[in-house]
């Protein structure tokens, strides 16, 4: 293509400004055009051409962002260009090339991007206070002042060094601070405060020999599963001391409530709160003397469906304002908040109860991170073809990856038990579990899954909140979840203490609406920030306005 030469100095093609087809504005000199035919053509071109010109060279001249560099990847897409390792961290206000950005259109199914595992070993394991690896390995049970019949409970248990959450907790409750605990799934929350409460239990034991009928402690959780996963937890620390754990969970009648409650009170009781506030109307129990408060997955027990049910308990109780009022024979309750969330209330509601002021909080680093120990899929699947995708995965699980337990994740119970009869005609054995479902039903699937007689569970965000499944090696979003919330948790059913190592998440992204939230998810990745939107803090209530009446 041959060029001529324009007023502002510019190459243009001489197609475009011939003798021939002049564009409106562009004038060419008469003397000029008078000239000899070997001098080059003068174009005069307009300003508002010049700018276009200008605006198309500096958008395709843009310097595109390279985020691959030598090492391992940490973004690893379908398209080589996207990719980006983990020696590149995207700046705050460095634009991101989103292996999703197109992902709300139909064109886009069957593409895909991996979030690589970084680390191999969970960060709530080998941080410490300083950071200091070497010093934290030298840190055991014995040295957090727990007694010997505990240190050799956990030993039995192969449970010999305690995680990060465990070493910042189980000092503040031995002191009796009221505590607000918020760290990350699976990072050890349930022994954080389960240990130190069974050692003062133990060690405050003569103070209390002459109330049978007085329970010491209560364990609030929102699931029957949950409660009798606590209750088995708690169980194995008293065995050495003969204290008695009970549980108390909804979907039964108050003739079960007052059975449990008949002959003589736990030492400790774990209860979901629908069961706890039937059994406090019809003063079954009484709280007033109570040591120990827990709110297990605050994050549930502190959200609309139960706030009301927890104030009411809450009413019933005498929460210490302060460390020193939780020590002494005539000591009042202890409270011990504990999860990885907290909604936005959940100052409002201690603001009755106690000093907020004297709350000790306990943060992880990596509250509200993704988890950098495990490795992360999102495929852009159609809803017809996840059955077979969902299949291919479970047999690569069972194939490739030597066995290993899947949680299979979705939104509603109809989902659930259509996708149990899709697999039942692939051959794939199976349990489900959903809260549709009796709770004696419900306690017998969950327990037979944690007990390995079945490796593959469909299950809805009932099993996502605090059950143990150290044997899960990979979890499939068969739904993609609603909300930032239900990813970190059901994303924390591998990778946990004490469970397997190269722990997997398979997310299927099939509606428009999951994009925005993968978007966040893609983002955060990239930038090495927490997930937006969640909180680990709790906030002064606004004190009320006030009208004033002229």
């Amino acid at each position: 293509m041959q060029f001529v030469k324009v007023a502002s100095g510019a190459l243009c093609p001489a197609g475009i400004y011939s003798a021939a087809r002049r564009p409106v504005g562009c004038f060419v000199s008469q003397r000029r055009a008078a000239a000899t035919s070997e001098e080059t053509t003068v174009i005069r071109v307009p300003r508002y051409i010049q700018k276009r010109l200008e605006n198309v060279k500096q958008t395709r001249g843009k310097n595109k962002i390279n985020t691959i560099r030598a090492g391992k990847l940490l973004i690893q897409s379908r398209n080589p260009n996207l990719n980006q390792s983990t020696g590149y961290v995207l700046g705050k206000f460095e634009p991101a090339n989103l292996c999703s950005k197109g992902w709300k259109h139909d064109k886009s199914f069957g593409d895909y991007f991996t979030i690589n595992n970084i680390k191999t070993v969970a960060p709530f394991v080998t941080e410490n206070h300083e950071d200091d690896v070497e010093q934290k390995a030298s840190v055991t049970f014995r040295k957090l002042h727990i007694c010997e019949e505990l240190v050799e409970t956990l030993d039995r248990l192969n449970i010999t060094s305690p995680t990060t959450v465990q070493l910042r907790t189980i000092p503040k409750v031995m002191k009796g601070h009221n505590i607000l605990c918020a760290a990350e799934t699976g990072s050890g929350k349930t022994l954080s405060y389960l240990l130190p409460i069974v050692h003062r239990l133990q060690a405050n034991k003569e103070l209390h020999a002459g109330s049978d009928k007085t329970i010491r402690t209560l364990v609030l959780v929102p699931s029957r599963e949950l409660a009798e996963q606590v209750a088995g937890v708690s169980r194995t620390l008293c065995a050495p001391f003969g204290m008695l754990t009970r549980t108390l969970g909804g979907g039964r009648g108050v003739g079960h409530i007052k059975m449990v409650l008949k002959s003589s009170h736990p030492d400790i009781l774990v209860a979901t709160p629908g069961a706890l506030v039937k059994a406090l109307r019809r003063r079954c129990l009484d709280l007033s003397e109570l040591n120990f408060f827990v709110v297990d997955e605050a994050d549930t027990m502190f959200d609309p469906s139960f706030c009301n049910m927890l104030e009411f308990i809450l009413l019933h109780t005498n929460i210490a304002r302060n460390h020193k009022e939780t020590q002494g024979p005539n000591s009042k309750t202890q409270l011990l908040v504990v999860g990885a969330t907290f909604p936005g209330g959940v100052g409002e509601v201690l603001g009755q109860m106690t000093d907020l002021g004297s709350i000790v909080i306990i943060k992880s680093k990596m509250l509200h991170f993704l988890m950098p120990h495990v490795k992360q899929t999102f495929l852009k699947v159609k809803g017809a073809d996840k059955i077979l995708e969902l299949q291919q995965a479970l047999k690569l699980l069972q194939q490739e990856k030597g066995g290993g337990a899947a949680l299979i994740f979705c939104n509603k119970s109809s989902t659930v038990n259509w996708l149990g009869y899709s697999l039942e005609e692939l051959g794939v054995r199976h349990v489900r579990l959903q809260g549709e479902m009796p709770a004696a039903v419900r306690a017998g699937i969950f327990n037979s899954f944690q007990k390995g007689m079945v490796d593959v569970l469909i299950c809805t965000d009932i099993a996502s909140r605090g059950l143990d499944t150290s044997r899960v090696r990979l979890v499939v979003n068969y739904d993609f979840p609603e909300s930032h919330t239900d990813y970190i948790h059901r994303a924390g059913r591998v990778g946990r203490a004490g469970g397997l190592e190269d722990g997997e998440v398979l997310c299927f992204v099939t509606h428009p609406w999951d994009v925005e939230l993968v978007q966040k998810i893609e983002i955060t990745a990239r930038r090495r920030t927490s997930l937006p939107g969640l909180e680990s803090d709790i906030h002064e209530p606004k004190p009320p306005v006030v009208e004033v009446q002229e």
